[in-house]
């Protein structure tokens, strides 16, 4: 984060400037992406989130905790769902998944992707249509594969001849004749980092275009006749940003389409581009809109298909962390500051990588602002970190707090709606935080705090 902008959020939502944010529309016209809709400074200074102050929050739920504001998660499917009209729109599981969002997304009538058979636990139980499920995963097993048949999830997503052979004999078995799509790694290096790049040909997802493996995987499915080939899958990473990408990908997947048509007389009537669109963890990012996203991706598919003579087939997308990954912010209390020969301010906070991993794993950034009161003292350089035995054990790398930050004040980070509690562990046996939904001046817990007695209920010695 450039040092003027960071000092500008410790203004503008934790400090000086030139009048303190009263409403949420005075929160969004300033940092429009960071923070969720329903974020706002309460008359005594405290930041409040579906009329619900940060206070309130911490002294009935406690913290560490996610503050998921359920009124932005549904306006974002919505925004999705209008912008990709006659699309098919998959919320990613991975992202983060609890019986009450796969509700909320079965309500706004998205679709689920999931890729694994706990996921997919998930969503069958909390009602989740099986027709609106997408299911992912480079090695499925037969009994994760067997209950998907069983349970007429809608698409199967293939990623392997092993697979293709597991399925085609659970298929006949059962009677079954379950619809597939092909996961086609198109070779496109996206501009994410390497561990979440995923169309590029050294990596361990889908058959390969440029070796052939995805065209000879076509065939053994049409000539087999067991599975329904629906159509092509393509993803080529998360937290992207350039659409480029899409385009070089789109023309390749759709050159694949129609050498399939052309080589075995069948027009594939689906296409699913992937997604990963890029969401905003500082003021240095600038996601395009899901309009912008849609009006770009549908020109691409549309040209492609015109200079191919393709029908055009019927779209999936799967925005990934687009969609709940804004809608979070995670509540902290700091615990001690300590400042270091002048180098920077350690502000230590009640939860860490436990909570958090991605600034460990991938060198991820984030914001954070004070959350319990307005200050006027002076920016000072701080790093948040946590409270693992671990030096790598940071939240925010770099950000500017105020200069009488101090044990007690509450912290806010926004954006870990994403890949934060699905990720999250025990590390040091410290128990996970609770998800708490709050809308129209009401909070509810959705996943509760683990205790040291769940801690305990696995150990058998």
């Amino acid at each position: 984060m450039r040092a003027h902008e960071a000092g500008a959020l410790h203004g503008e939502l934790g400090s000086t400037g030139p009048a303190w944010l009263r409403t949420p529309e005075d929160v969004n016209a300033i940092l429009p992406q960071l923070w969720p809709t329903g974020v706002a400074r309460a008359a005594d200074g405290a930041l409040a989130v579906g009329e619900v102050s940060v206070r309130a929050l911490a002294e009935e739920f406690g913290t560490p905790a996610y503050v998921l504001d359920e009124n932005d998660m549904r306006e974002r499917c919505r925004e999705f769902l209008a912008a990709f009209a006659g699309c098919d729109v998959y919320y990613a599981g991975k992202a983060f998944l609890c019986r009450a969002v796969v509700r909320i997304v079965a309500e706004e009538g998205l679709h689920l992707d999931v890729c694994t058979g706990g996921e997919l636990a998930t969503a069958l139980s909390a009602g989740m249509p099986p027709e609106r499920i997408g299911f992912h995963g480079n090695n499925k097993s037969v009994a994760e594969l067997t209950r998907a048949v069983e349970a007429g999830v809608g698409r199967i997503v293939v990623d392997s001849f092993h697979e293709i052979d597991r399925l085609t004999a659970i298929a006949r078995d059962l009677g079954r004749r379950p619809a597939v799509l092909l996961r086609v790694t198109v070779g496109v290096e996206a501009h994410t980092h390497e561990f979440i790049a995923t169309a590029h040909e050294d990596q361990k997802f889908g058959f390969s275009l440029a070796g052939g493996a995805a065209f000879a995987a076509a065939q053994k499915i049409v000539e087999e006749g067991v599975l329904e080939l629906c159509g092509l899958h393509s993803h080529i990473g998360s937290q992207i940003f350039d659409t480029s990408g899409f385009e070089l990908s789109a023309r390749r997947v759709l050159g694949l389409q129609a050498q399939i048509r052309d080589a075995l007389g069948v027009e594939l009537p689906e296409l699913d581009l992937g997604g990963g669109f890029g969401i905003a963890y500082t003021t240095q990012d600038d996601p395009a809109t899901p309009a912008d996203l849609a009006k770009r991706l549908d020109k691409i598919v549309a040209d492609e298909c015109e200079a191919l003579r393709l029908k055009l087939p019927r779209l999936s997308i799967e925005p990934g962390r687009a969609i709940v990954g804004p809608a979070v912010f995670t509540l902290y209390e700091v615990g001690t500051v300590k400042d270091v020969d002048g180098i920077r301010t350690y502000v230590s906070v009640d939860g860490g990588m436990s909570d958090n991993i991605r600034a460990a794993l991938y060198g991820a950034t984030y914001s954070a602002t004070v959350a319990s009161r307005t200050s006027a003292a002076p920016p000072i350089l701080a790093r948040v970190v946590g409270k693992h035995c671990e030096s790598g054990d940071v939240v925010v790398k770099d950000e500017f707090l105020p200069a009488d930050v101090q044990p007690g004040d509450l912290l806010a980070v926004p954006g870990t709606g994403a890949y934060c509690r699905s990720m999250a562990s025990n590390y040091n046996h410290v128990p996970r935080p609770p998800v708490v939904a709050v809308r129209d001046g009401h909070a509810r817990v959705i996943v509760r705090r683990e205790t040291e007695d769940d801690l305990l209920a696995l150990d058998v010695g």
